[in-house]
């Protein structure tokens, strides 16, 4: 599937530079041949007006830029003078057919391909001017201006594609990582829903056996609602997951008091890190004010403060602190004491289905936490970020104030 985007990459790309070169050097061609010919038309011109001389009085003769020879003739039809440099003159047949093709023409100029030349009719007061140009010079010109475009459009297509390819490699990058990290949770949430699924059915089949004596009945039955909690864990978060990526959170944004919303979640957890005797602070600023969704906010504590239980070492404080910060912010901290995180993982943690210790698989946490908590706090126009420092991983989240 990569290799075909990145195919697929290239394949727009190129078609796209294809057509703005075949664009450009049309347009080049098409201007320079536009060019020569109104510089031929205005010599012939000049010339017509004035047949006995290279140049009319007054026009500077460097004007004069093909070879060319005219032909007068009179009111009777018949050629009068002719003068040239380039041409025999005294083939009257030749000069005859030139002249015939020229009257023939519908426009007063044209070309005569066969012939190398360019003709212009102009009607004087002695007769009809016909001067012929020798365009012979002006093809060649365009010749090479085609060679010169085919060479450059070459390496041009050249470059551009050894650029598309490595350009395709970086823009198809994110979505690479993002296969291989959904490919590892497939494999992890398939490993954890394998392990809870086989004790249940292993227990239900116990527990329908009528040989199954009643002592192990309540601990067959408690193991299955343990195993049923984990599994519904699992999918809860994948769901909550899916919830905030399709909803429209801004539609529910209101003045929501982050003091009282930081408070209370504080205040849930206060009991839950007694128990698990790990000290908790929490320093909350009064009268912060944030435009947002309560309920997400709360979840983005919940979020946060879970995490902090979680990975705190055995006896390691536990701090939550909201203060008002430069530029109308007010920045959200909650930090926990114990081992510190990685420089390279603290660059993915909030990647979805990213867990830094991939050796915890039983503590209920798929990696999709603090994807959902980026996607809150970014959804309220803020950053978060983690930092390891000074034996504690703190994790920050800025938001702007009302």
């Amino acid at each position: 599937m990569l290799k075909k985007l990145r195919l697929k990459f290239i394949l727009v790309n190129m078609t796209i530079v294809t057509v703005m070169l075949g664009i450009i050097f049309g347009l080049l061609y098409y201007s320079t041949s536009r060019n020569l010919e109104q510089e031929s038309l205005r010599m012939m011109e000049n010339v017509a007006m004035n047949p006995r001389q290279t140049a009319p009085p007054g026009i500077p003769r460097r004007e004069v830029r093909l070879p060319y020879f005219c032909v007068l003739v009179d009111r009777a039809g018949e050629m009068a003078e002719a003068g040239g440099e380039f041409l025999d003159l005294s083939d009257e047949a030749l000069l005859n057919t030139l002249l015939q093709r020229a009257y023939d023409a519908q426009s007063p100029s044209g070309v005569l391909k066969d012939c190398g030349l360019r003709f212009f009719r102009r009607e004087t007061p002695r007769g009809t001017c016909i001067v012929f140009a020798d365009i012979t010079s002006e093809l060649s010109t365009l010749k090479n201006l085609l060679k010169t475009f085919a060479a450059t459009g070459s390496a041009a297509f050249l470059a551009f594609l050894g650029i598309t390819v490595l350009l395709a490699r970086w823009a198809v990058k994110p979505v690479e990582d993002a296969w291989q990290q959904q490919k590892q949770f497939v494999a992890d949430a398939s490993h954890e829903l394998k392990t809870p699924l086989t004790v249940i059915l292993t227990d239900a089949e116990l527990l329908h056996a009528p040989e199954c004596p009643e002592t192990d009945r309540q601990q067959l039955s408690g193991s299955i609602i343990t195993m049923s909690r984990q599994m519904r864990g699992l999918v809860e978060r994948l769901l909550e997951l899916a919830r905030i990526d399709n909803s429209r959170v801004e539609e529910a944004f209101r003045r929501v008091s982050a003091s009282q919303v930081l408070t209370a979640a504080a205040m849930m957890f206060e009991p839950v890190f007694f128990e698990k005797e790990l000290p908790f602070v929490y320093e909350v600023e009064p009268d912060l004010f944030v435009n947002g969704n309560e309920d997400h906010l709360k979840q983005l504590a919940d979020i946060l403060l879970d995490n902090a239980g979680k990975y705190a070492s055995p006896g390691g404080k536990i701090f939550l602190r909201l203060k008002r910060v430069p530029h109308r912010h007010c920045l959200l901290e909650v930090s926990d004491q114990g081992e510190p995180i990685g420089s390279e993982d603290l660059k993915h943690l909030f990647k979805r289905f990213y867990r830094a210790d991939k050796a915890r698989t039983m503590n209920h946490s798929y990696g999709l936490g603090l994807s959902i908590a980026q996607k809150i706090v970014e959804e309220h126009h803020g950053r978060i970020w983690a930092e390891s420092r000074d034996g504690y991983n703190c994790f920050f989240a800025e938001l702007p104030l009302l």
